[in-house]
């Protein structure tokens, strides 16, 4: 197997830290902290796993690009670029040519032309979003791009243009779900035919069907994340195994990774069980083995590495790590 990297940001400790995940063990080891002099939040990684891309949310708001040595997993700062707002989110187009960035307190998307050797430029574009844009995803063929927005309950679809990085609202431009529920977090599945949608207030998982041609979304099922109800769930992130068999949402204020197992043929979920985890869980990523799903807690300042059963899905807690203060967000990476 080759090796895999995982890189947590610690908003308060300012920095990007890099560790080692051993794929037969699930041991984390710690290799270098790299101080980014901002609280980090969103993170992403070209397709290619060439470079990594960090948001600042603190003023002035900027996105840093780093190169990812491909032998140690080491990151070498590029430089930095504008952003329009504070963002929750970023991802890259499928090419790799574009990064997406969604804002929940300007209610905005921007989309930045990234250049040949891995250096994001500033915006070619910013939209109004309805309220409180939280994640922005571009589906599998590259030619459509789906934004939650938690203040409008719903997620807006475009059509995007590859050639020029373009974004033209869909039809229709939006889809909604319960009022109150707050859409906080997409994920596709590798099919590319079904996407999954976590809210945030009521802890829902929203699962649709996605039309290949018209990239129009329609609801197949709703359900719960939660063992059982909470006045506040604030539910943060969600993800699904490299092979599609299984889907993870976490909630915060309960600091449980719900799970999920994934019909191959339909889509559809059927609950998997609640497990223990870091406390308030906001961010967790599954390497690309799908066999580990690392969690990162807010408030303990610590990962926690889980082992995946292969067959039902089940979390088996294998060890937890020191990282830096207030980690939020993972990205695991194999390489080369």
């Amino acid at each position: 197997m080759s090796g895999l990297f995982v890189y947590i940001s610690n908003a308060e400790s300012r920095e990007i830290s890099v560790h080692v995940l051993d794929p037969d063990s699930g041991d984390l080891t710690h290799a270098d902290s790299v101080q980014v002099g901002g609280g980090v939040f969103p993170l992403a990684v070209s397709p290619d796993r060439r470079f990594l891309f960090a948001v600042l949310r603190n003023e002035p708001y900027s996105v840093l690009s780093f190169a990812i040595d491909q032998t140690s997993g080491s990151l070498t700062p590029l430089g930095a670029a504008p952003m329009p707002d504070s963002m929750a989110y970023v991802s890259t187009d499928r090419t790799g040519r574009y990064l997406l960035a969604a804002s929940y307190p300007g209610s905005k998307l921007s989309v930045s032309p990234i250049g040949s050797h891995g250096f994001v430029q500033p915006p070619q574009s910013i939209l109004r979003t309805e309220l409180n844009a939280h994640c922005v995803i571009a589906d599998a063929s590259n030619r459509f791009v789906y934004c939650t927005t938690l203040g409008g309950d719903c997620v807006m679809q475009f059509r995007f243009d590859v050639a020029t990085g373009a974004l033209t609202p869909n039809v229709p431009a939006t889809v909604r779900v319960a009022q109150g529920a707050g859409p906080r977090h997409l994920v596709l599945h590798p099919n590319n035919r079904h996407l999954y949608l976590l809210n945030e207030l009521d802890a829902s998982v929203y699962v649709f069907e996605l039309d290949p041609e018209t990239g129009a979304l329609s609801e197949m099922q709703s359900l719960t994340a939660l063992a059982e109800p909470l006045e506040k769930p604030a539910a943060a992130d969600l993800h699904v195994t490299p092979n599609g068999a299984f889907l993870y949402a976490s909630v915060r204020t309960s600091n449980t990774l719900a799970a999920f197992r994934i019909d191959a043929s339909a889509g559809h979920l059927e609950p998997a069980g609640h497990f223990a985890t870091e406390e308030m869980p906001r961010g967790f990523n599954i390497d690309p083995y799908g066999r580990f799903l690392v969690c990162v807690g807010q408030r303990s300042n610590g990962a926690a590495v889980h082992a995946i059963d292969q067959q039902t899905g089940a979390l088996t807690f294998l060890r937890n790590y020191p990282v830096g203060k207030s980690p939020n967000w993972v990205e695991i990476v194999r390489l080369p």
